[in-house]
């Protein structure tokens, strides 16, 4: 069994922290589960643009007011308290959040936690570099 607590995960080197946003890496591939979950915050007034080619992600909006854009079809939905999406084509998208997002991801397949967004807005496939 694992058990782990966000509070004592922050700022350690499982606090993954970029432009405007931070994931904390509640379960990463070496923990064996076949995903990797996160609680990851966005700042208000924050936008930004990810492809995952080589990952699966789903998320949950605990809290904040935001919307995603699939800019495949140009559709904006809006995410609140309780919405989930999830990325089942590899969709590139933008995330805006206009209060501060928190949000629940998992990753299939996991992420070993040092991973970091490449210029397309995607991480390596597994095993690859940068």
């Amino acid at each position: 069994m694992i058990i782990r607590d966000f509070n004592k995960l922050r700022n350690t080197d499982r606090d993954v922290k970029d432009a405007r946003w931070s994931s904390v890496r509640m379960l990463l591939a070496d923990d064996g589960m076949g995903f990797s979950f996160h609680i990851t915050t966005l700042e208000a007034g924050s936008e930004h643009t990810f492809h995952y080619k080589h990952h699966f992600e789903s998320v949950y909006c605990i809290s904040g007011r935001g919307s995603i854009t699939d800019l495949a079809t140009g559709e904006t939905h809006e995410i609140a308290p309780g919405v989930m999406y999830a990325l089942n084509l590899h969709d590139r998208h933008t995330l805006r959040a206009e209060e501060e997002l928190v949000m629940a991801c998992c990753f299939n397949p996991p992420v070993t936690g040092t991973e970091v967004h490449r210029a397309d807005g995607s991480y390596a496939p597994a095993g690859a570099e940068g």
